[in-house]
C-alpha cells in the first residue's frame, strides 16, 4: 500500500482550486503558459486580464524568488484565452515536488489543452551564446534518478496512467511551428533546440558537474521546468518549453566567470521582447482541440 498523498496536491483539492478561479473567470482558457526568470513579460501581453495573487488561491504554494511575481494571470493573447502563471516554484524552495506542479494539474481541470513553459538556462553546449533561446526536444531528470518524481506515491487514475509515456514529451508539431514563426520573424540566428537537465539547485553547478552533464548529452542546465513537463503529459497536455540561455556554464578551472541570478534576470530583459513575440505568434496559429495551422 501507498501512503495517503499529503494534504495540498490531491485530485480533490486541485479540482476545489480549480473551481474556485472557473467561478471567479468568464472564459475558460485554451493555452497555459509559464513564465521562467524574468520572462514575466508574457503574462503583460494578456488583453481584458484578471488577475489572482498565489496567496488568495486556495491550496496555492507561494513564490519566494526574486524575479518572480507570484500571479496567475488570465486573459486573451492573440485572441486565444490563456492563463499565465508570473513566477513558478521550485524544490529548493522546500516544496514537495507534487506541490510544485500543482498548478499544471489546475490548468487541466480549467480546460487547458497545451502548456508553453519557459525558463532561463545556463548553457552547456559549447556553441551556444548568452540571449539564445532553446527548444527543448528532451530533458534529463536528474532529481528523478533519486525517485524524485511529481509521479511517485498512489496514482490518481483520473489525473492519468501509473506509467505514462516520456520519449514524445516535446510536441513535434508545436516545435517545428516554432522553427517555421522564427524563421518568419528572422530569428533563427539566436533559435536552438537540444536537451535540458534538471538539478535541484539552488546553489548553481560546479564545474565538474557542468563538464559531467556536458557529457551526458544536456545543452542547458537549470532548476525547474521538467516536473511540471512530466505532470503535464501525465494528464494528456501538449507541451512547448524554451529556454533563455541567460549565462554560459564554467567549465573551465582557470575562468574567471561566476554565474549569478543578476545575469539570469539581466538578459531575460534584454531578450524578453523576442521571446514574447515568438510566443505570441504561436498563440496565435494554434486552434481549438490542438491543431496547428
Amino acid at each position: 500500500m501507498f501512503p495517503e498523498p499529503t494534504t495540498g496536491y490531491t485530485y480533490e483539492e486541485c479540482k476545489s482550486t480549480a473551481e474556485w478561479l472557473l467561478g471567479q473567470i468568464s472564459v475558460r482558457p485554451l493555452v497555459g503558459i509559464v513564465c521562467g526568470s524574468g520572462l514575466g513579460g508574457l503574462a503583460e501581453m494578456l488583453k481584458d486580464q484578471l488577475i489572482f495573487k498565489y496567496q488568495d488561491i486556495p491550496n496555492f504554494p507561494q513564490s519566494t524568488v526574486h524575479g518572480h511575481a507570484g500571479r496567475l494571470v488570465f486573459g486573451m493573447l492573440k485572441g486565444k484565452p490563456c492563463v499565465c502563471m508570473q513566477g513558478r516554484f521550485h524544490l529548493y524552495e522546500g516544496y514537495p515536488v507534487q506541490k510544485i506542479t500543482l498548478p499544471i494539474r489546475v490548468f487541466k481541470l480549467l480546460g487547458v489543452e497545451m502548456v508553453i513553459l519557459t525558463n532561463a538556462a545556463g548553457g552547456l553546449n559549447q556553441d551556444y551564446k548568452v540571449g539564445d533561446i532553446m527548444i527543448l526536444k528532451d530533458h534529463i531528470n536528474m532529481p528523478g534518478f533519486a525517485g524524485v518524481n511529481p509521479l511517485a506515491g498512489q496514482n490518481d487514475e483520473r489525473f492519468g496512467v501509473r506509467f505514462p509515456c516520456m520519449s514524445d514529451a516535446y510536441d513535434r508539431d508545436l516545435r517545428q511551428l516554432a522553427w517555421d514563426v522564427a524563421e518568419e520573424l528572422g530569428y533563427k540566428d539566436f533559435l536552438r533546440e537540444g536537451v535540458y537537465c534538471v538539478l535541484g539547485g539552488p546553489s548553481f553547478e560546479t564545474i565538474a558537474e557542468c563538464r559531467m552533464l556536458h557529457r551526458l548529452g544536456a545543452d542547458a542546465v537549470g532548476m525547474s521546468t521538467v516536473h511540471e513537463v512530466i505532470v503535464a503529459r501525465h494528464c494528456g497536455l501538449r507541451v512547448f518549453a524554451l529556454s533563455l540561455i541567460t549565462n554560459r556554464a564554467v567549465m573551465d578551472y582557470n575562468s574567471e566567470e561566476r554565474a549569478n541570478h543578476e545575469e539570469v534576470l539581466h538578459t531575460g530583459k534584454q531578450r524578453a521582447e523576442q521571446l514574447e513575440k515568438l510566443v505570441s505568434t504561436m498563440v496565435s496559429r494554434i486552434e481549438h482541440n490542438n491543431n496547428c495551422v
